[in-house]
């Protein structure tokens, strides 16, 4: 029977994949410098006009978020996405660098892009992958802010954000509900394990000599004020 709902693709689970050759930010020459860095440190991609296209056609609701893959069997890594926006060459997308770096990807390879529904966070655990997250004033405010440019996480990957023209590095050690959750519009339980590399300091040993001498140390003086308050009491009496 004729159905105009599954003719429109309503009410059914709409799905999208496309592979794509992927590219480094620095190689979309419309981007100015303020825009690369966007792409650069944050978690989002570019797609192509036509993939939206695709997508409205397909009711796929927002957020958009996508699962990305290494198509060589030699990887066959996995993150996910949001998009940034869709002004990509056709046949083309870009990624953020730690990305292309966490799929063990090239300038040009291929890779598959494939429509994702992500429950929202409410957990997230973070290892600082430098000692110098220890210097910024208040770390995990920080991360906060950084974590608007990102539609969501993964577990294992490595992500980079920039902070006062520094760049920081963390893992994501643990999230919940999911190994992968989208972080738009929610209220996430951040914590941090101990910073790649850092060794905490040791605590300073006990100086028995010098404890027990200042032990008697305060013995001679205790004696000596109760010597003194006794003459001054005999002193008193005479």
């Amino acid at each position: 029977m004729f159905s105009f709902e599954r003719f429109m693709g309503i009410g059914e689970a709409s799905t999208f994949s496309v592979q794509l050759r992927c590219f480094s930010p620095p190689f979309f020459q419309r981007y100015d410098t303020q825009k690369i860095n966007e792409l650069t440190y944050g978690g989002k991609i570019l797609l192509p006009t036509s993939c939206l296209d695709t997508l409205v056609r397909r009711n796929i609701q927002w957020p958009m978020l996508f699962k990305l893959t290494n198509v060589n069997p030699a990887h066959q890594k996995s993150t996910h996405a949001g998009v940034l926006e869709f002004l990509a060459e056709e046949g083309r997308c870009y990624l953020p660098s730690w990305m292309m770096n966490q799929l063990s990807l090239m300038e040009g390879d291929l890779i598959l892009v494939e429509y994702r529904s992500l429950p929202a966070a409410t957990y997230a655990k973070f290892k600082p992958m430098s000692t110098d997250f220890y210097h910024v004033t208040n770390p995990k405010a920080m991360l906060e802010v950084e974590l608007r440019k990102f539609a969501c996480l993964t577990k294992g990957d490595v992500i980079a954000v920039q902070y006062n023209d520094q760049v920081f590095e963390f893992k994501v050690m643990s999230l919940k509900p999911k190994n992968a959750v989208t972080i738009i519009e929610c209220d996430i339980n951040i914590e941090f394990d101990a910073a790649e590399g850092y060794v905490e300091p040791e605590k300073p040993k006990e100086n028995k000599v010098e404890n027990q001498k200042a032990k008697e140390g305060l013995i001679k003086v205790n004696i000596l004020k109760y010597f003194n308050l006794n003459k001054l009491i005999n002193l008193r009496v005479i």
